[in-house]
């Protein structure tokens, strides 16, 4: 489609195409072609350069600049080029034009290239410029739309990865922040003479003096960042990617195919052709996205970002509403929260400011204000508080103050200091240059927009001045040479930590310290390192701020004390003066200061509080409970000490003088009193398990802390080299060549309790279970807990039919005894292996009279370990057992059956270990020892036990199934000379109560 054929009245066109095809080009011829016209960019810079153009063109007595920051409006003005949020709107001009209209989808200001798409029009002429991939968009949302493709000028060409030593002359090398700039630029200046430097927050005349070395020859370098994509003509063959992400203002993302073709499409001019790649910190692009770039053929764009335009100005609120209202096309999305409606907002929030919003007047005065762009990407608050200020002068005198004003620009009026110095007041001024642009807010507008403009000028001379003498240099040298002349380097660190000074790799960071890399030696190591901390110092306090506001997820401690920031460590713990409250020492190099050293000091303080204060809450609690007295109290205090495990053995005497209440009011916090360790269970899990271990090694002043058994395991193998009491903060306890968790041996326990401990007995199915141990395993933990393990064989016996009750009941499981009798046999065993078992521990001892106690049950019960009233609570709670059973034939052919080969398997028979002492009882053995299950196995009783024997050295009653077995259906008899304990009244509220009055009542 031709020009001519769109010339005609009310004509909307699409000028669609990539780079180098001359579309701004044609958008000036028409705009010439009519008396007047608009056309709005998206960069100052590039409407400075359109501007330069049409004034040569047609002179500046007709030509019109308008952005945010600059305003040259002739009287006559005929032709109006502006930044699109500064067009003017309702002018009526024949010719209007948009440029990278496809910006509509940018999430920043995407909303404002919309409603210019939506609603800009020429009275004769309007045209929207930009790629391709708005085609669909377009098409939709602009009835009437005709579309014209423009081709590419010249061929672009990927040619890969290249260093910046080897880049070719004509070269523009594009990174994605200042840092990165400026240590390209850096690099470039040693290598190849200097670099121009060229950026989006640079001012349009320091921005043109840069360029203009560059295009004079005097550089043939230019580095920049992505601003160069966005329509700047310059003369570049090649274009280098020193990254394909960066940051948008939120987050770090890669960047989209289409965006590196708007910046790589910079490379050729007219008719040369040219080149894109990628340095050699950046990865090479992938051969698709490269193949795109060279074709131009990207993903067409599906929504574009949109903001309501019809405001409402009644209220604060109503404005607030308007804004957020959401599209009515499905090709709109309403765009995220910008700077100017957060600013709102914010302010909306204060009463001053409400106060004055009174009227549809002043609520639109508030949106002007807020809509006063951050150019000092200061925080939030201090922003909104600046135009806070503002809109009360607004408000209050109709214009802002000309001695505060004054003040202000004074402050920035300087051109001392570094590039970074003068950066910052040139970001500064620009605020007040859009205000003084501002029409009505300054009583003065020509004074101060010439003083604003006058003040931008001598900071943008003097960037220019620090930039040239810092970017471009004749003289070239090498690392070596300049680490002996001391002269200051430029050190860079990448996302790997690895640090870089004057391009050469010298050691990496890991967290807040700094590696010297081992190949340098000497002097040149001692000088290598003094550089690079100095060089490193900025870096230093941009780590201590992202560590400080770094989730809890992102820090960790290891076994061994130490506290990760990642993959890196930033300090240790040390021992304090409460277990339960470690100090930091932190890993910070002296170069960072102690302002760097404190902040991480204090986040890791945070971090390892609140870790214990969630992992050993019930602990917590318990100590802080005020209604505990006495000696509940004080049994509280030895469990907080010791960290929420004890073991029963050292706390006996304390356990005995406990009254119900008091154990009532402990059991309240979790407090689980077991026959072999007095715990609370919710500290067993792996997480505080984990952290006990490294606090409890803290307070006993480890130099090698122990690591925790993995996660879910009930026995573990023990560890010789574990200094003593590892195996009780881990949870378990030692019992002969594994440990077994402490919350499993007490059910492990009352398994035991129904067992004949003393005519012997086998284990069962249940108990290999819950320990998850063969049988052999199972035979050496048993003696580690004091019992005899004698081994033994015979023949497997063979599954035959059921015999059947008429109760339904097999025959062979009904033992024939009596309650008496099962309690006679009842081994030692747990005494309360929960909160509802938990029968008088001590009353109930003292219910039962010695001459009725197996002198092993009363000698434990005397150390304090299994009482026996449990038991015999527990048999005559039990089913009761009929006296007789009648017996029928099995079913089944065996009288018929071929004999087989019989098949043998092994068995333990497990009976008491403990050896009695001389006169016949081990109460004083037992006082001195330890109680049963305490280990005992492993030190006063051998494994293989030395418990009662017959003779021949076998156990009494011999084998379980073999002649002379053990009397099960008999019981045995004890005898004591002590006379019988005065009895305690049973506790009503104890739940078993009722069973043992009933055993009491039957004796």
């Amino acid at each position: 489609m031709t020009g001519a054929q769109i010339s005609g009245d009310r004509r909307i066109v699409a000028v669609l195409g990539p780079t180098n095809t001359g579309k701004t080009h044609y958008a000036i011829e028409r705009m010439l072609g009519y008396r007047t016209g608009i056309m709005g960019f998206p960069l100052r810079l590039l409407a400075r350069e359109v501007y330069d153009k049409v004034v040569a063109a047609r002179g500046p007595s007709v030509v019109a600049l308008v952005t945010g920051e600059e305003r040259i409006v002739p009287p006559r003005a005929q032709y109006w080029i502006c930044t699109v949020e500064a067009m003017p709107e309702g002018m009526g001009c024949d010719f209007l034009a948009i440029d990278e209209i496809q910006l509509c989808a940018d999430p920043e200001r995407g909303h404002v290239f919309t409603d210019r798409l939506l609603r800009a029009r020429g009275t004769r002429e309007t045209l929207f410029l930009g790629a391709d991939t708005m085609r669909g968009p377009i098409s939709a949302l602009v009835p009437g739309v005709q579309f014209m493709r423009r081709e590419r000028m010249s061929d672009l060409i990927y040619s890969g990865s290249k260093k910046i030593s080897r880049m070719p002359p004509r070269t523009a090398i594009v990174g994605f922040s200042i840092d990165n700039v400026y240590a390209i630029a850096e690099l470039i200046r040693r290598q190849k003479g200097g670099a121009a430097v060229v950026m989006g927050a640079l001012s349009p005349r320091t921005r043109n003096a840069q360029v203009a070395m560059y295009q004079n020859g005097e550089v043939d370098y230019l580095v920049a960042t992505d601003a160069i994509g966005m329509g700047l003509n310059l003369d570049i063959d090649h274009v280098a990617f020193s990254s394909l992400s960066k940051f948008d203002g939120r987050r770090m993302r890669q960047l989209a195919p289409n965006e590196l073709a708007q910046i790589a499409g910079r490379a050729g001019r007219g008719m040369s052709h040219g080149s894109f790649g990628v340095t050699g910190d950046a990865p090479p692009l992938d051969d698709g996205v490269a193949q795109a770039i060279m074709e131009h053929r990207f993903t067409p764009l599906k929504k574009l970002n949109w903001r309501n335009s019809a405001l409402q100005f009644g209220t604060v609120e109503a404005l607030i509403r308007s804004l957020e209202s959401p599209p009515q096309d499905e090709t709109l999305v309403r765009a995220r929260e910008a700077d100017d409606l957060i600013a709102l907002k914010s302010l909306s929030q204060q009463d001053e400011i409400l106060a004055r919003t009174t009227n549809a007047q002043s609520v639109r005065l508030l949106w002007d204000v807020c809509r006063v762009p951050d150019f000092r990407g200061i925080s939030q608050s201090e922003h909104s508080g600046l135009l806070g200020v503002l809109f009360q002068y607004l408000h209050g005198s109709g214009v802002v103050p000309d001695d505060w004003l004054a003040r202000q620009i004074k402050r920035i009026d300087r051109v001392d200091g570094d590039i970074d110095a003068l950066s910052k007041r040139l970001a500064f001024i620009r605020t007040w240059t859009y205000v003084a642009q501002r029409n009505g807010w300054v009583r003065d507008e020509s004074h101060w927009r010439g003083e604003t403009r006058a003040v931008e000028d001598r900071l943008s001379d003097a960037l220019h001045e620090r930039l040239t003498q810092r970017f471009v240099d004749r003289r070239t040298s090498v690392l070596l040479r300049r680490l002996k002349q001391k002269e200051a380097l430029l050190a860079e660190v990448n996302d790997k930590g690895e640090v870089t000074v004057e391009g050469e790799f010298v050691g990496r960071l890991e967290g807040f310290r700094f590696s010297p890399d081992k190949g340098a030696q000497g002097a040149e190591a001692k000088a290598l390192k003094s550089a690079s901390m100095q060089a490193l110092a900025p870096q230093f306090h941009l780590r201590a701020d992202r560590f400080y506001n770094a989730p809890d997820t992102e820090i960790d401690f290891t076994d061994q004390g130490g506290l990760m920031w990642g993959e890196h460590a930033v300090g240790k713990l040390v021992a304090g003066a409460d277990p339960l409250n470690p100090q930091i020492e932190v890993f910070v190099d002296e170069a960072a200061g102690p302002d760097v050293a404190q902040k991480v000091e204090r986040r890791l303080q945070h971090f390892i509080s609140r870790k214990v204060n969630a992992l050993f809450e019930p602990l917590l609690n318990l100590q802080r409970d005020e209604e505990l007295t006495g000696l509940a109290r004080g049994f509280a205090f030895r469990m907080v000490e010791a960290l929420g495990i004890l073991p029963r053995a050292a706390v006996a005497q304390e356990v005995k003088d406990l009254d119900q209440d008091a154990r009532g009011a402990l059991r309240k916090h979790g407090i689980r009193f077991g026959q072999f360790t007095i715990f609370m269970p919710l500290l067993l899990k792996p997480a505080p398990t984990r952290l006990r271990l490294v606090l409890w090694a803290l307070s006993q002043g480890l130099s090698e802390f122990p690591d925790s058994p993995p996660a879910g395991l009930v026995t573990v193998p023990v560890n010789a080299d574990a200094p003593e009491g590892y195996d009780t903060m881990c949870g378990y306890r030692n019992a002969g060549e594994r440990m077994i968790r402490i919350d499993m041996l007490e059910r492990l326990a009352d398994m035991l309790r129904n067992e004949d401990s003393r005519g012997g007995f086998e284990a069962k199915p249940d108990m290999l279970s819950i320990t998850g141990m063969t049988l052999e395993q199972f035979a050496d933990l048993m003696q580690g807990l004091g019992y005899n393990a004698d081994k033994g064989e015979r023949v497997k016996a063979k599954p035959v039919d059921a015999v059947v009750t008429e109760t339904g009941t097999p025959a062979a499981d009904v033992p024939v005894m009596d309650a008496a009798q099962r309690a006679e046999n009842t081994p030692a065993a747990a005494p309360d292996e929960t909160d509802t078992a938990a029968v008088t521990e001590d009353n109930a001892v003292a219910d039962v009279t010695p001459a009725d106690v197996p002198a092993e049950v009363a000698n434990i019960a005397d150390a304090g370990a299994a009482p026996v009233a449990e038991t015999l609570a527990d048999a005559a709670a039990s089913d009761p057992i009929p006296e007789t059973a009648e017996i029928e034939t099995p079913v089944g052919d065996a009288a018929d059956a071929k004999v087989e080969e019989q098949e043998m398997e092994v068995f333990y028979t497990f009976t008491w270990g403990r050896a009695r002492n001389a006169k016949g009882g081990q109460r004083g053995a037992g006082r001195r020892g330890q109680q049963a299950g305490d280990g005992e196995g492993r030190g006063g009783a051998k494994r293989g036990g030395d418990g009662p024997r017959g003779k021949g050295g076998k156990p009494r009653g011999g084998k379980p199934g073999k002649k002379g077995g053990p009397r099960q259906d008999q019981g045995s008899k004890t005898y004591s000379a002590r006379p019988p304990k005065k009895e305690k009244q049973i506790d009503p509220d104890n739940p078993f109560a009722a069973a043992l009055m009933g055993l009491k009542q039957g004796d």
